[in-house]
């Protein structure tokens, strides 16, 4: 399998997930909703908003791009709402954002792997509109446990591991469609940092078997552009270590990098996605300023373990705003690229020697 960073140049650019979403578009979903606009309707506009955010972030030169996350309406429901055994006490929505009251009265039953394999349609269609590098998001088995209202287990570890199994399901099938980097969310640790050996118990169910490479993006929240919780990255540690993932994708700008030096003490030895833009800001990072960002993080992360992108998805800036910061996010990291290149030796010097 070729990896999703063979052909790339060091300090590789992404994007955590999501995308702004216009107002315009906003209200379509809320419409659609209400019964005003067709699903088909819909689901036109949906590819349209995909091609658009995927020009938006090649034109940014972003190096690994995705989908923007735009079919769904938030980090749970576009799973929850499809999920055999889950039920729904309000199918309407007064805003396309808000979230279903789902619960699950009876044990899911048994898995059939292909409950969330509809999931590898959506990146196939992303894969047709760009020959870039694709990260795939999907919000991982912990976070979607914590917004389910749970009638059926006496104990939460069992329905971690059910909904786990359903999501390996879907990591099979993106797999088997071509896709490379796969990216599990879990918004929801950072606010009950005693569950994390549940939570990367759940991680290794879904990455079990599929090779691809895999990343886990852990943030304090990103729901209206305000922080839901606020610590340090510490309590991830020593069980993170075991999770059967290549990259953490963590959340810095906002918070600052006190962090950085626990991580690399405590032995985390792969990749990390190195938030240096703050998405809850609607002030725009200098390009210097992120260049001083990824130096102070070179201090202790080799350059080739660092991917850069920004703390969390860009759902809550507008569209100017968003693209502004990733074509600041992509000059600074080219100005430490470059500063990282080799000088060439003078001809002189060539030849005398």
């Amino acid at each position: 399998m070729n990896g999703p960073f063979d052909h790339l140049p060091v300090l590789p650019t992404t994007v955590v997930g999501s995308f702004p979403v216009p107002e315009w578009m906003e209200r379509l979903k809320t419409d659609c909703f209400r019964g005003r606009v067709s699903r088909a309707q819909l689901a036109d506009v949906h590819d349209m908003a995909i091609k658009a955010a995927l020009r938006d972030q090649e034109l940014a030169g972003i190096d690994i791009v995705s989908d923007g996350e735009l079919r769904r309406d938030n980090d749970i429901d576009y799973f929850l709402a499809r999920l055999p055994g889950v039920e729904l006490r309000n199918a309407a929505k007064d805003f396309y954002f808000d979230y279903h009251d789902s619960a699950v009265t009876a044990p899911l039953p048994p898995a059939t792997g292909d409950e969330l394999a509809w999931l590898a349609d959506d990146y196939a269609f992303t894969s047709a509109q760009t020959t870039a590098p694709i990260k795939f998001s999907f919000t991982g088995p912990y976070s979607l446990a914590r917004r389910l209202r749970d009638h059926a287990y006496t104990d939460q570890r069992a329905l971690v591991r059910d909904l786990a199994h359903r999501l390996n399901g879907a990591a099979h099938a993106l797999a088997a469609r071509g896709a490379t980097l796969l990216q599990i969310d879990e918004p929801f640790l950072a606010g009950y940092p005693g569950d994390v050996d549940m939570a990367v118990e759940g991680v290794n169910i879904v990455t079990s078997g599929v090779d691809v490479s895999w990343a886990l993006h852990v943030c304090y929240g990103n729901r209206y552009a305000r922080p839901s919780w606020e610590g340090h990255y510490d309590f991830l540690f020593p069980a993170v270590l075991d999770a059967r993932v290549d990259q953490l994708v963590l959340e810095f700008a906002r918070k600052g990098y006190a962090d950085l030096p626990v991580i690399e003490k405590c032995g985390w030895d792969r990749r990390i996605g190195l938030g240096v833009v703050d998405v809850k800001s609607q002030e725009v990072e200098s390009a210097e300023t992120v260049a001083t960002r990824i130096r102070a993080a070179l201090d202790l992360v080799p350059a080739e373990q660092l991917v850069i992108n920004p703390d969390c998805g860009l759902r809550n800036l507008s569209g100017a705003v968003a693209r502004a910061k990733l074509a600041a996010m992509v000059e600074g990291t080219g100005q430490v690229r470059r500063a990282l290149r080799p000088s060439p030796i003078p001809d002189q010097l060539v030849q005398g020697a």
